[in-house]
């Protein structure tokens, strides 16, 4: 990847992390955690992936997302924000009765979101139907779903798996975000869904195995599931939970809380420091 490009796509990525921060300090509440460890993988979705338009949120042959996790709203919100699907002041309003920033995605209210979700196990099955619809249709587009590594112990997940080879969804691609915590602490300890790689391959998917971290990696995977025909691909995206806020990297306590307000200024001023 040349190098402004990568520049770019660093700053971008900052500033949606610089975003997250202020939606869940401003709503004392939310999941930052996740949020930030997904924040380099929504980037290259909505930056240099994804066919949409913000000026037309409901374009018939735009590029579907589905964040599967949907409770790392304030990631997609910020990357919308920042594409212009609406006014970055809306972030300000996360989780407030008169904004349509809701705790998780809502697509009735929120421009730019395409499925709501929250209730884990149930975006990878809504993006395989509209993978299916794709194809159904004779459409070109693609669709690209977030799954969290502690929603993949959802029954469901392994479901909509299955739906997605039987029916070769080759114009899907799955993002698993392996940061190892969830909310009730490491993934592996909770209940063991690995492993991911050969258990996706038995179920029929093209799997690839990166840095959820690094741009180069991001954008080899993406460019590989283009090219798989006849079954789903998966990427299986190592990330760290809190990612470039040095007190939350790895700290299951902040899947699920929000920074005070010295926490916040930390937080700022340590992302603001790679920018």
């Amino acid at each position: 990847m040349e190098q402004e490009k990568l520049n770019r796509l660093k700053q971008t990525a900052a500033q949606i992390r610089l975003d997250i921060l202020e939606e869940v300090h401003a709503a004392s509440s939310g999941h930052p955690g996740g949020s930030l460890s997904i924040a380099d993988i929504i980037t290259y979705l909505y930056f240099e992936e994804m066919n949409v338009d913000p000026a037309n949120p409901k374009m018939d042959g735009r590029d579907r997302f589905v964040l599967s996790k949907g409770h790392t709203a304030p990631a997609l919100y910020a990357a919308l924000a920042e594409k212009g699907f609406f006014s970055r002041d809306e972030l300000k309003k996360l989780r407030q009765v008169d904004s349509f920033l809701q705790g998780h995605p809502d697509m009735k209210g929120t421009p730019g979101v395409d499925m709501s979700t929250g209730s884990l196990g149930l975006g990878f099955s809504a993006a395989c139907g509209m993978a299916l619809a794709a194809k159904i249709d004779g459409k070109d587009y693609r669709t690209y779903t977030i799954v969290g590594d502690g929603e993949s112990e959802e029954g469901q997940i392994w479901e909509a798996a299955m739906f997605a080879s039987h029916y070769k969804l080759d114009n899907l691609c799955v993002i698993f975000d392996w940061n190892g915590l969830q909310i009730d602490g490491p993934v592996a300890e909770v209940m063991n869904p690995t492993p991911h790689d050969s258990k996706l391959e038995a179920f029929g998917f093209h799997v690839i195995s990166i840095d959820g971290h690094d741009f180069d990696a991001i954008e080899a995977a993406f460019a590989e599931a283009k090219t798989v025909k006849g079954k789903p691909t998966a990427i299986i995206a190592k990330t760290v939970k809190g990612k470039g806020v040095s007190f939350m990297e790895n700290q299951v306590g902040w899947h699920g809380s929000a920074p005070n307000d010295e926490q916040y200024a930390q937080a700022v001023a340590e992302i603001k420091a790679t920018m």
